[in-house]
C-alpha cells in the first residue's frame, strides 16, 4: 500500500490522499505505522477506530472506538506522532456516538468520519441451516453497508454535528459515509454538516464512473437551489432536528392555531354543492 500511496501522489500531486490505518494496542507499532504512511506522502490519516472485522481480542478497530478509555489514549499516541491532519473513524455499534467523537476531538484530532459498516448476521441457509456467508461452514458477524445504512448513517452523522456544533468551535470537521450512490445522498449529509462525504460500498457495487454521476447530480441540486457553493446549504437542515418533547408541543400549538382561524359552517344551510369538499376541508385539522 506505501508504494500504491506514492505512485498516487508522483501522478496526481495536486490531489489530497488521505490513508486509512488501523494498528493494534500499541504505542511503538501506532509511531512506526504513522511515520511509514507520513513518508508516503499522505496528506492527512484516518485513523480506523470503527471496523467491526478489526480483531477486537487484540484491541483493534471498533474494539478501541467502543471504549472512551481506550480511545483517549491511542489518540493522544497518534496526536503526539502525526505531523499531517488526523481524523476519527467512528462506530455506529455504539449506543451514543457522539461520546467518543467528542473524545476524539478533545483528544487533538482534527476531524471525524461517521460512519463505518453495521454489525449484522446477514443470514442462515435454510438447507444446510449454516450461516451465510461462510468459511467451511462457520460465520461471525460482519459489517453491513450500502443503501439500507443511509438512515442510521444520517441519524449518526446528524447527533455528531450537533454536538460538534455546541461543543467545538475551533473548525474541526466531519466527513460523512454510509450508503451513498446518488448526488443527493451526498447533498443530505452536507445538509446535515457534512465538510465532506465518502463513498466505498457505491464504487465497488456500481464501477469509478460513479463519482463523476455524484458530482453531476449534486450540481444540479444546488442549481435547483440557486446554491453556488457548497457553504450555502451546509448545515441548512440542521436546525429543524429538536426532541419528541418539542414535536408534540409544535403540533398542539399548531393545531390551536389552525383552529382560531378555521371558518367552519354556522348550519346545514350554508353548504354549497360546489364548495362541498372545500368547506368539509376547513373544518378538519392536519
Amino acid at each position: 500500500m506505501l508504494n500504491e500511496f506514492k505512485q498516487l501522489k508522483k501522478e496526481y500531486p495536486d490531489r489530497i490522499l488521505i490513508g486509512s490505518i488501523m494498528e493494534e494496542y500499541n504505542k511503538a507499532a501506532w509511531h512506526e505505522l504513522i511515520e511509514r504512511v507520513e513518508e508516503s506522502g499522505v496528506d492527512a490519516l484516518e485513523i480506523n477506530f470503527s471496523c467491526p472485522h478489526g480483531m477486537p481480542e487484540r484491541k483493534m478497530g471498533a474494539a478501541v472506538g467502543q471504549d472512551c478509555d481506550l480511545l483517549e489514549e491511542v489518540c493522544g499516541w497518534i496526536n503526539e506522532k502525526a505531523t499531517v491532519p488526523v481524523w476519527a473513524k467512528m462506530t455506529p455499534n455504539i449506543t451514543d456516538i457522539t461520546k467518543p467523537a467528542r473524545i476524539s476531538l478533545k483528544s487533538g484530532c482534527e476531524g471525524v468520519s461517521a460512519i463505518n459498516t453495521i454489525m449484522s448476521v446477514m443470514g442462515i441457509n435454510l438447507k444446510t441451516l449454516r450461516p451465510e456467508p461462510c468459511v467451511e461452514g462457520y460465520s461471525t458477524p460482519g459489517g453491513y453497508s450500502a443503501r439500507a445504512v443511509h438512515p442510521i448513517a444520517l441519524a449518526k452523522v446528524m447527533n455528531i454535528a450537533k454536538m460538534m456544533k455546541e461543543e467545538f468551535a475551533d473548525g474541526q470537521s466531519l466527513s460523512a459515509i454510509g450508503g451513498v450512490e446518488t448526488g443527493n445522498d451526498a447533498a443530505e449529509f452536507i445538509l446535515l454538516g457534512a465538510d465532506t462525504v465518502q463513498v466505498c460500498t457505491g464504487v465497488m457495487v456500481h464501477g469509478y464512473g460513479l463519482v463523476k454521476k455524484l458530482c453531476a447530480e449534486l450540481q444540479d441540486f444546488m442549481r435547483q437551489h440557486n446554491f453556488s457553493s457548497i457553504e450555502d446549504f451546509r448545515g441548512a437542515s440542521l436546525p429543524y432536528f429538536t426532541t419528541h418533547t418539542d414535536l408534540v408541543h409544535r403540533q398542539q400549538e399548531a393545531i390551536k392555531q389552525r383552529k382560531a382561524i378555521r371558518k367552519g359552517l354556522e348550519s346545514d344551510k350554508d353548504w354549497t354543492g360546489d364548495g362541498f369538499v372545500k368547506e368539509t376541508e376547513s373544518m378538519v385539522s392536519n
